[in-house]
């Protein structure tokens, strides 16, 4: 898939198109440079959730949570027991390999790692959150186990090496999952200029860049990717 066919922040997705926009199959939260060149990541902050995200900063940072052990037949529950940076065989996980990107971001050694961040706002419902940077990453305690956090903060800068259209760098604040909720029930899944129910957006009726809120519900509605352009068209 091209640049300019990768989704743009606010899109909303199925599974299978994500996965297609990625170019792999997404089985895992935690994706160390997919084939799209930036690395990826499945988020989720719904109650219920099997990992502690949380937004940050009004929107502008992630704290995103590390990855627990395989489940396994007749072994410990997963929870039980500290996030791995390592197999048996000493292999990194998703968290070393994370871990060791924002190390070497943090000594000067390499330019942050691009993630792009996708969210599972409801079943079969993901949005892609935008583009972000991992700028640092620590373990701490919950409860009696450890667990990795890495740090994610929305960028509107990006290498040559991972191209961006105009609207994945745009300076936009990450829509927080409760305005989104409320947003999908309130125009029932479907584009408020002509009811279509596929290639929608979530969409600042005020653009951010010009004061538009990201926090209200009564900002931001849903949109079909032709409305979604022509609307932008109109505001350039």
């Amino acid at each position: 898939m091209s640049e300019k066919d990768r989704p743009i922040p606010g899109e909303v997705l199925s599974y299978v198109e994500m996965c297609t926009a990625e170019g792999v199959s997404l089985q895992r939260g935690m994706n160390f440079r997919s084939r799209s060149g930036a690395s990826v990541v499945l988020m989720s902050v719904r109650p219920g959730a099997p990992y502690a995200d949380r937004v940050e900063d009004g929107g502008h940072t992630l704290i995103y949570e590390g990855h627990d052990e395989p489940r396994t037949s007749g072994g410990p529950d997963p929870k039980t027991l500290d996030q791995p940076p390592a197999t048996p065989s000493g292999r990194a996980t998703a968290n070393g390999v994370f871990m060791e990107a924002a190390k070497r971001f943090k000594r000067g050694d390499a330019n942050a790692e691009l993630v792009r961040v996708y969210e599972k706002i409801r079943s079969g419902i993901w949005v892609y959150n935008g583009l972000f940077q991992l700028v640092d990453a620590w373990t701490e305690k919950s409860g009696s186990r450890s667990v990795f956090k890495f740090k994610l903060e929305l960028t509107d800068n990006a290498p040559n090496k991972i191209s961006a259209r105009r609207s994945d760098v745009e300076h936009t604040r990450l829509i927080p999952t409760s305005v989104k909720l409320a947003v999908w029930k309130r125009d029932q899944g479907r584009c408020t200029e002509c009811g279509a129910s596929d290639n929608l957006h979530f969409d600042h009726v005020v653009p951010y860049s010009k004061g538009g809120s990201s926090l209200v519900a009564s900002n931001i509605q849903l949109l079909c990717a032709r409305h979604n352009l022509e609307k932008r068209d109109h505001f350039i």
